[in-house]
């Protein structure tokens, strides 16, 4: 029996962001530990915006500890 192996990163990318200022696809993702989030990995992931042709950037923290 084999099993699929994923990536955090790899989950992350192609899924849509939702936040008051820009919702869009996440094109990227990188663990990043210059932000620290309580029992949570943090990636630093590149949005490419629904209403603009310019890529942001925004921390998202994963939870990894109950």
């Amino acid at each position: 029996m084999s099993a699929n192996v994923y990536t955090v990163e790899s989950l992350l990318v192609g899924k849509t962001y939702y936040s008051r200022s820009v919702t869009g696809e996440i094109i990227s993702a990188e663990k990043d530990n210059s932000v620290w989030y309580s029992d949570s990995d943090t990636y630093k992931v590149e949005i490419s915006p629904r209403n603009s042709i310019k890529n942001t950037y925004r921390y998202v923290a994963v939870k990894t500890g109950e």
